[in-house]
């Protein structure tokens, strides 16, 4: 290797890109999903939820009629209510998006994370349903119309995070997923009015229902109702985290290809002193 005379040395100039590698890779101070705010949340999510276990399995009484099987109604009706939330949610953040005077990708990625939650809580309704189910009706799966027409509904919202997950950019992704949304909601009256509207073996709401004579015991129902409120707390606390999350994802989506550009231009800056490019500092490497 010649060297020009007078010239500093040569490992001089590889130092600028290689002390800015780190700093392009450390993660920043404080960075999270979590705020003061869903700390206590979740501490009072997670107390609720004990409450529930407490008087759902403890406290209160079994049913006269369904025996211990009735204590499966208090996550049964509380998950399926959080679920239809979920969705309502979907929609109404979908709008918002697609309205000129709220456009925002905020928007989507709360309508993204609070269908993922709907979906998973209506599976637990699906489950717990079906487990109910056998121990009442001696199956665990009849053609019925609520039955069916909850399963179709938790396989909209499948196709719709699936819809989400097509290729595109982030306002792609949003438009075509908000219209989804919106038709998709449509079948949440469906659902709910299909013991009404078909004959089903499922009985009606056991509270609000008018044309049910089931007369709840007041721990049952105070059972339910923490049951409700405990579950919606945890949906908050689970959209709060999940949207978070899909904002650094679509942050690190956007950043992507510029780190990579600057990598590339990196590299061919290597190779271009290697190969006998002039250096910063003026030298000629053969």
């Amino acid at each position: 290797m010649n060297r020009n005379e007078g010239s500093a040395p040569v490992a001089t100039t590889h130092t600028p890109s290689t002390a800015s590698a780190p700093a392009m890779t450390s993660r920043p101070r404080g960075a999270g999903t979590g705020t003061t705010f869903t700390r206590w949340l979740g501490i009072v999510t997670l107390a609720s939820m004990a409450a529930v276990a407490l008087f759902g399995l403890v406290l209160s009484p079994e049913d006269v009629v369904q025996g211990e099987s009735v204590r499966i109604l208090y996550v049964h009706v509380g998950t399926v209510w959080v679920a239809y939330l979920a969705f309502v949610v979907t929609a109404v953040s979908s709008a918002a998006y697609l309205w000129r005077r709220t456009h925002s990708l905020t928007w989507d990625r709360i309508a993204g994370a609070s269908a993922e939650i709907g979906v998973l809580f209506m599976a637990v309704t699906l489950l717990t349903g079906s487990l109910w189910g056998r121990l009442s009706w001696g199956t665990f799966w009849v053609w019925d119309a609520r039955v069916t027409t909850t399963a179709f509904l938790f396989i909209t919202y499948v196709g719709y995070l699936a819809v989400r997950g097509l290729g595109g950019s982030h306002e792609q992704r949003a438009r075509r997923s908000a219209v989804v949304a919106l038709l998709a909601v449509i079948e949440i009256p469906l659902v709910h009015f299909s013991v009404k509207l078909w004959r089903s073996v499922h009985q009606d709401a056991s509270v609000a229902g008018r044309t049910t004579d089931v007369t709840l015991d007041g721990l049952m129902l105070f059972t339910l109702l923490l049951a409700t409120v405990a579950f919606t707390l945890l949906y908050v606390w689970y959209v709060l985290h999940r949207q978070r999350v899909m904002t650094m994802e679509d942050a690190l989506d956007d950043k992507g290809l510029d780190l990579a550009l600057a990598e590339r231009r990196r590299e061919a800056a290597t190779n271009g002193v290697s190969n006998g490019a002039p250096s910063a500092t003026g030298e000629v490497t053969n």
